[in-house]
């Protein structure tokens, strides 16, 4: 699998030691693939294997501290390396959080946030990370790359942010970031609403975002998730408990007439003052009760919100059972969303039985995050491989089929996870020959050697 694996491993404990690195590396034309938390998922830290330089692995988990918090203009100083739960949890020490919540917040560090362009859960109301950002550094084989002052917003131009943000460590290494912080939200509240299908789900996601009164987090699972996570509910643990959720499955599937092989699920998140968060409750439940929807308890809700940080473990357990999985993502238009999701886990499972996969795959998918004119969409697939002599080939090639799909279908080439090495052959259709030869200018004047060499995007 790695052909190629870095000859060097160094850890920067601050800027300066990255420039140091960075100028060391320009004079002895070495490679530099930075690496933060080690999450990406679209190939982006492997080494090219064809790489005859001195390659080196840039290691940011050191510079991992908040240089400063200004609690006047609510932002935080922070270094690139510092993980999303070891940057919650100190802000919370003082009373105060970003509420950026990707899937990989356990791991995953703000720099590597900032150069695939993150979203997290609870980006209706704290933003994207394009949203949180207010400045930040970059090192780059021509110098250090920064804005001048700390303005919440400026017109000088093209923003340079945007040459930064998204560049998968392709141009330099990003060092410090300063970024906005929200206080710790004094209440919080899950819940969770049952459609009868998928297509009433979606329609409903689309209202809410029309009236622009969508939760901290608002996410529908298909039927094959919500039952891939009903399979993984603990135990229950009192008679009493086990009735109850007899009581609510009847209510559901004979007294309203839901079809548990057809029925979806939308998990909530409120945050807020209190006051505001139950009337922000309602309004949501009014909603979707116009969409055929009925409330189906908060800790329905908080099951699936928590589920997403336990899919990565479930993934490496599958490997014990011959199972490969994995995500992927993308954003589309809101008319495209239903044929999408739907075009996108038959074919899948079209790819899988003709690759010879002997049981029905794993095709599942959820409408994660919504905006006024679309939403993004988040794919699991996975299959068991006994008796398939090159599984990895099959996984790729499959993965590979259900991205042509997704752009066949209206679909982005990513909305969050990036580009890296795995998604790069469709780049320069996705953003035109021009905007491809932009790009290829940006990189050759910022980095004319290519010491910052993984091969990503271009």
């Amino acid at each position: 699998m790695f052909q190629r694996i870095p000859d060097i491993v160094l850890w920067p404990t601050c800027h300066d030691d990255v420039v140091k690195i960075v100028n060391l590396a320009c004079k002895y034309n070495l490679c530099i693939i930075p690496i933060g938390g080690g999450t990406s998922v679209s190939y982006g830290l492997m080494c090219p294997a064809d790489e005859t330089r001195t390659i080196i692995s840039l290691d940011t988990s050191q510079m991992n501290r908040i240089l400063w918090v200004d609690e006047n203009n609510l932002t935080a100083h922070v270094e690139a390396g510092i993980t999303g739960q070891d940057l919650e949890r100190q802000l919370k020490e003082s009373g105060y959080c970003t509420g950026h919540e990707p899937d990989s917040l356990e791991f995953s560090t703000v720099g590597g946030w900032i150069s695939t362009r993150a979203s997290g859960m609870k980006k209706n109301i704290y933003g994207n990370i394009e949203d949180l950002v207010v400045h930040m550094k970059m090192v780059t084989p021509r110098g250090v790359i920064e804005k001048s002052c700390q303005g919440p917003r400026m017109s000088t131009g093209p923003d340079i942010h945007h040459f930064i943000m998204g560049s998968e460590g392709t141009l330099g290494v990003i060092t410090e970031a300063t970024i906005k912080i929200r206080p710790t939200p004094e209440y919080q509240k899950y819940g969770s609403v049952a459609f009868p299908n998928f297509e009433q789900g979606v329609a409903c996601l689309r209202e809410i975002a029309k009236q622009r009164c969508a939760p901290a987090s608002i996410r529908l699972m298909d039927n094959q998730q919500f039952q891939f996570g009903h399979a993984l509910k603990p135990q229950v643990s009192s008679i009493f408990t086990s009735f109850l959720d007899g009581l609510k499955k009847f209510y559901i599937t004979k007294f309203k007439g839901f079809d548990p092989n057809q029925l979806s699920v939308a998990t909530l998140l409120f945050e807020g003052d209190r006051e505001k968060v139950l009337q922000h409750e309602k309004q949501v439940y009014d909603i979707a009760a116009k969409f055929g929807g009925l409330a189906a308890g908060e800790d329905n809700g908080q099951r699936g919100y928590l589920l997403t940080y336990v899919i990565a473990y479930i993934r490496d357990l599958g490997l014990e059972y011959y199972v490969l999985g994995e995500s992927f993502e993308t954003s589309a238009p809101w008319d495209r969303v239903v044929d999408l999701c739907r075009n996108v886990k038959e074919r899948i499972r079209r790819e899988c039985k003709e690759k010879g996969v002997q049981f029905a795959p794993l095709s599942t998918c959820r409408v994660t995050q919504t905006y006024d004119a679309g939403a993004c969409i988040y794919f699991y697939f996975a299959f068991n491989y006994r008796g398939i002599s090159d599984p990895l080939t099959v996984f790729e090639q499959t993965e590979a089929a259900a991205r042509e799909e997704i752009l066949a279908n209206g679909g982005s080439l990513s909305h969050h996870h990036g580009v890296g090495k795995l998604r790069k052959q469709w780049l320069k259709e996705s953003i035109s020959d021009v905007g491809f030869g932009m790009l290829k200018s940006v990189k050759e004047y910022v980095d004319p050697s290519n010491i910052f060499g993984n091969r990503n995007l271009l």
